[in-house]
C-alpha cells in the first residue's frame, strides 16, 4: 500500500483554524440553547434530537449510538418520559422486548423552540456582518459541504 503523500503544512494551519472556529460558534450556538425556559441537560437536548431524526429507536440502539450505558440511556429516557417529552410506541409484533422511543408533541415543541432560539441567535449575528462578510460565508458553505462529503 503506498504510503499518504505528507499535508502541506497550509493545509494544517487552516484545518486548525477551522476547527477552532467552528467549535466557538457551536459553543455559542449551544449557550443560547442553554439559555432556554425548558431547563434540559444538553445530553436530553441531544437525545430529544436524535429521537427526532430517527422516530422509533430503541433504547438500546440510541445508547449505542450516543455511547451511553445502557442503565444510563434508561434514566435519562425515564427523566424524559416524566416530563412529557418522549414516549414509548407500541411494542415492535415481531420482538414485543423492543419498543420504539418518539417524541411527544410537547417533546416536539420543545426541540422545535430549541432549535429556532439557537437559529435567531446565528442569524442576529450573520446579519451584524458586512456585505463580502456575508458573501465570503456563502461561498464558504459550499465547500464546507464538500469536505463534510
Amino acid at each position: 500500500m503506498p504510503a499518504e503523500p505528507p499535508i502541506p503544512k497550509h493545509a494544517i494551519a487552516l484545518a486548525d483554524d477551522l476547527r477552532t472556529a467552528l467549535h466557538h460558534v457551536f459553543r455559542r450556538i449551544r449557550q443560547e440553547g442553554d439559555s432556554d425556559p425548558h431547563g434540559l441537560s444538553l445530553q436530553h437536548k441531544l437525545l430529544l434530537s436524535a429521537i427526532s431524526t430517527t422516530p422509533g429507536i430503541g433504547v438500546a440502539e440510541l445508547a449505542r449510538m450516543e455511547k451511553l450505558r445502557g442503565p444510563t440511556m434508561s434514566g435519562h429516557i425515564k427523566a424524559l418520559e416524566n416530563a412529557g417529552l418522549v414516549r414509548r410506541d407500541t411494542p415492535n409484533p415481531e420482538d414485543r422486548r423492543r419498543v420504539g422511543l418518539l417524541l411527544t408533541e410537547q417533546g416536539a415543541a420543545v426541540l422545535q423552540d430549541i432549535r429556532s432560539r439557537r437559529l435567531d441567535w446565528l442569524a442576529r449575528k450573520l446579519a451584524q456582518l458586512p456585505p463580502e462578510g456575508a458573501q465570503a460565508l456563502r461561498h464558504a458553505i459550499q465547500y464546507l459541504n464538500e469536505v463534510g462529503e
